[in-house]
């Protein structure tokens, strides 16, 4: 079930192709390129590329203060303004890569093959880099897509379940933004953790064309595109609370939940609404999948959790942002006043959710 699709973009249209068992013809043909690799693969990939640079794939390595190193040996390798980078990790490669390659001598073409679930799903797509700042995640970055994609479906087969499952968790949250028959056929392809890798393809391809109608009618995120932020304002401040114990996409489906919960907390009910029973079910499969995940919510500090939700890039001097569902069962962006009633249904709503995993 191979596939190929454009994506339209201000700066020209970018390839995605999705086959599985096509690894090695990629990497064939990007023997004497210059590549950014995640370390993990040093050991089975070294050997057959050359002009390499491999990077620990850690949080620490996308931040701010970390990309005058990876800039100046760009240099010193002969790097020039011709120079196609070719990035084969997952998102955090991704983030550095995209960055380096748009602010390196104004801008590298580059491309992609992404090697997590979630980078094939979700974030290979789009332009967005995101880089962190001392504590804050994700605070600067720019939009630059690479101009070609390539995704294996079968390099997901040895990954660990809990990264298996983030990846399914964005999958999931895409097609329930994009709606009923975008969500319908991802739950049908029975997305799990032991799912096959023609099921995995199946996955790969409707997220994707669900992601490409968000990216294309608003590449720079200004209006729909904004809805894929959905679960991102807990999660992340859950993530960064529990200084990455909890990762990215598992820390996104409690965030989800967590979002739930504090429209609960306002009034609002979601009873008999079917579709939000099972992307709620499917969610919490997919978080127990991450080992301690009970002791890791467990460790949290409310306090702390809080203080990162309220420093979110998305918020306005007065007001929340936020991506909620609203009582017809759509994903919207809303604008909350920052007040102590809200503030409490923040917190009541991140501490019902924890009690549900630990109690």
């Amino acid at each position: 079930m191979s596939a190929s699709f454009s994506i339209h973009a201000s700066t020209g249209s970018y390839e995605v192709r999705v086959a599985a068992g096509s690894l090695t013809e990629t990497l064939a043909q990007q023997a004497h390129a210059y590549l950014l690799v995640d370390a993990f693969f040093r050991d089975t990939l070294g050997k057959a590329l050359q002009q390499t640079f491999f990077l620990a794939a850690e949080e620490r390595e996308k931040s701010l203060d970390r990309m005058p190193l990876l800039i100046e040996q760009m240099r010193a390798a002969g790097v020039h303004r011709r120079t196609v980078l070719t990035a084969i990790g997952g998102g955090v490669i991704q983030d550095i890569a995209a960055f380096a390659s748009s602010v390196y001598m104004r801008g590298l073409r580059w491309a992609y093959v992404p090697t997590t679930v979630l980078a094939m799903v979700d974030s290979c797509i789009g332009g967005k880099s995101s880089i962190n700042v001392g504590p804050y995640k994700n605070l600067v970055g720019t939009f630059h897509p690479p101009e070609q994609i390539w995704i294996d479906p079968a390099v997901a087969e040895t990954l660990p379940r809990d990264q298996f499952a983030s990846g399914l968790i964005e999958a999931a949250k895409i097609c329930f933004c994009r709606g009923e028959e975008a969500f319908s056929t991802h739950m049908a392809a029975g997305p799990s953790t032991t799912m096959s890798t023609a099921a995995l393809e199946a996955v790969i391809i409707n997220s994707l064309q669900a992601k490409k109608y968000f990216i294309e009618i608003d590449e720079f995120d200004q209006k729909e595109r904004l809805l894929l932020n959905f679960g991102h304002t807990f999660g992340h401040a859950i993530e960064g609370a529990s200084h990455y114990a909890i990762p990215h996409g598992i820390a996104v489906g409690v965030g989800i939940l967590c979002s739930l919960a504090f429209q609960r907390e306002r009034g609002l009910s979601f009873t008999n609404m079917e579709r939000i029973a099972i992307f709620e079910k499917h969610l919490r499969e997919m978080v127990m999948s991450l080992p301690g995940i009970r002791e890791h919510l467990a460790a949290l500090s409310i306090d702390d959790v809080m203080e990162r939700f309220a420093s979110d890039k998305k918020h306005t001097g007065h007001q929340f942002t936020l991506i909620l569902v609203n009582q017809a069962g759509e994903v919207v962006l809303e604008q909350i006043d920052k007040n102590k009633q809200t503030s409490q249904a923040v917190r009541h709503a991140i501490e019902t959710t924890r009690e549900s995993y630990t109690r």
